[in-house]
């Protein structure tokens, strides 16, 4: 198959959403149904036990929750799908956004119960910001819903973007009974099926068809169906168009725990959505075709086979075409490195990868020397900067209560700190040798001390601090501070000096107040939100 041809069957989307409107169960029923999966909510291990394909980590099988982003990647109706489920808790939206960062698409789920939810809404608008295109999933139809006609209206409304129904439900809760598909004007009556662990059985009918009588219907269904009349009567065209450049959001209903809707969700992407497209490289569009390989880095994880003390670093390719064993120059370091090791992920498993083309992601394997947001090229002149710079609202102090164990402890927090997910700071005249951490979310600590145990053997505690906010600074009119040479500004209590991850100067504070008494005492000194090199 040539390069182009390979290209335009790829599709790469992140799915998005509010903690519990169903995102994972989502990624699960999508497996079902490009066969990855024999049966939803199992993988194939030693014990058959029940757990999610996509929750991988021990501890997002003990608490029920996505915890770090994990990329899927299956066949389905002749395309390549690479899917990344991300996490949905607020605490790890740093891990979510460099994840949007990868992808062409993003598929959002709402509970169709509850409505634009907080998190929806933030994740939202950073597809946007990215110009990334958005198809709408609303999720849980079978349980109590608002009506689908409010949904769409506080979509419109909420988010700023025009909503076109694709399909609508017949029925909601307990009377939710399908869905009519407004473009093939076909009905879709499903059948429940025990858990939702296998696809659901469903009947395809004409509108006009003799068991669409009404006498069939209870009154909510057939309010549905007078409402399907009313949009076709009323609405506008669809417009794909308006899709691809994020004016219009397609809208599905369903349930992705029975498997109702899933299906013609799936079909509906790959038909509105586009292959991969160019990405910048200064002031240069790379395009996908172009035959030279290359790729940037936008997750590193840790340990993902508890067996070996491995690192992962996820690659979205860009453009050409990735062959295993190749040469490659490392942007950030001019090194030449050969990509020996690369793999094909199916949540925590693997398998060899041989060859990818622009819009695949490949887990490289080993290669210590990446980072987040590096470029991979077969052209030392592509360099890309795709991944955004956040600013962390939460500070701990990671102690060491078992000297003895210092190696394992030193070993376990430099592999996860590679990671990017937490980051450490370096605190400005203090003698105190203990880590300060910083993080988007509270939660993330757990998961580094939880991560030392389960997969170090090292013990820690967590020191909270006051710090909720954090500025980068520098004198108006002089060249950045530097560790250990330049001047440093005198600080009130409740205030501290530190460096950041990559040796820039910041001040952290408890409160605003906070921020607005250390600018009076010092005016020459200019704060930010975020770093004074960000692009």
């Amino acid at each position: 198959m040539s390069l182009a041809d390979a290209i335009s069957t790829r599709r790469t989307f992140a799915i998005i959403s509010h903690p519990d409107a169903g995102k994972t169960t989502l990624t699960e029923k999508f497996l079902l149904y490009g066969g990855a999966l024999e049966l939803a909510g199992t993988v194939k291990a030693r014990k058959q036990q029940r757990a999610t394909a996509s929750d991988w980590m021990e501890l997002e099988k003990q608490r029920g929750i996505s915890i770090s982003s994990t990329l899927l990647q299956f066949e389905y109706s002749g395309y390549r799908v690479n899917l990344l489920d991300t996490p949905g808790h607020k605490d790890f939206s740093e891990d979510t956004y460099r994840v949007l960062t990868a992808v062409d698409a993003a598929m959002m789920v709402i509970d169709a119960g509850k409505g634009v939810e907080p998190q929806t809404r933030k994740l939202f608008e950073v597809c946007r910001r990215r110009g990334v295109p958005i198809f709408t999933f609303m999720n849980k139809c079978d349980r109590p819903t608002r009506p689908p006609l409010d949904l769409i209206d506080e979509l419109e409304k909420v988010l700023g973007i025009q909503a076109y129904p694709v399909n609508w439900p017949i029925g909601t809760g307990p009377d939710f009974k399908g869905v009519y598909d407004r473009l093939e004007k076909k009905v879709h009556l499903f059948e429940r099926q025990s858990g939702g662990a296998q696809r659901a059985a469903v009947n395809v009918l004409g509108l006009d068809d003799p068991a669409m009588d009404p006498g069939n219907f209870t009154p909510e269904q057939r309010e549905s169906i007078e409402e399907i009349r009313m949009l076709d009567g009323a609405g506008a065209d669809f417009d794909p168009h308006a899709v691809l450049v994020g004016a219009t959001t397609p809208v599905l209903f369903g349930s992705a725990m029975n498997n109702f809707g899933v299906s013609l969700l799936l079909d509906a992407f790959l038909r509105f959505s586009s292959p991969p497209t160019g990405r910048r490289s200064g002031a240069t569009v790379i395009e996908p075709t172009d035959p030279r390989f290359s790729g940037f880095v936008f997750k590193i994880q840790a340990n993902m086979d508890p067996r070996h003390r491995d690192r992962i670093a996820f690659v979205r390719v860009v453009s050409g075409r990735f062959e295993r064993d190749m040469f490659v120059v490392h942007a950030q370091s001019g090194s030449r490195v050969r990509l020996g090791n690369a793999q094909k992920l199916f949540g925590n498993q693997r398998e060899t990868v041989d060859e990818a083309v622009a819009g695949d992601v490949v887990g490289l394997v080993g290669n210590d020397l990446f980072g987040i947001g590096d470029t991979l090229t077969e052209d030392r002149t592509i360099v890309y900067d795709e991944i955004p710079v956040f600013t962390p609202e939460c500070f701990a102090y990671l102690h060491n209560p078992q000297p003895g164990n210092y190696k394992r402890f030193g070993l376990g927090l430099e592999q996860l700190l590679r990671e990017g997910v937490v980051r450490r700071f370096e605190p400005v005249g203090g003698a105190q040798k203990v880590a300060l951490l910083a993080a988007v979310g509270p939660l993330q600590f757990e998961v580094v001390q939880h991560r030392l145990e389960s997969e170090y053997n090292a013990e820690s505690r967590i020191e909270m601090t006051p710090w909720t906010i954090a500025r980068w600074w520098r004198v108006k009119g002089e060249p950045p501070p530097v560790a250990g040479k330049s001047a440093m500004p005198d600080t009130p209590d409740g205030t501290r000096l530190v460096f950041d991850d990559r040796a820039r100067a910041m001040v952290l504070f408890s409160d605003e107040w906070a921020v607005r008494f250390f600018s009076s005492r010092h005016p020459s000194i200019e704060l930010s939100a975020t770093p004074f090199d960000a692009p």
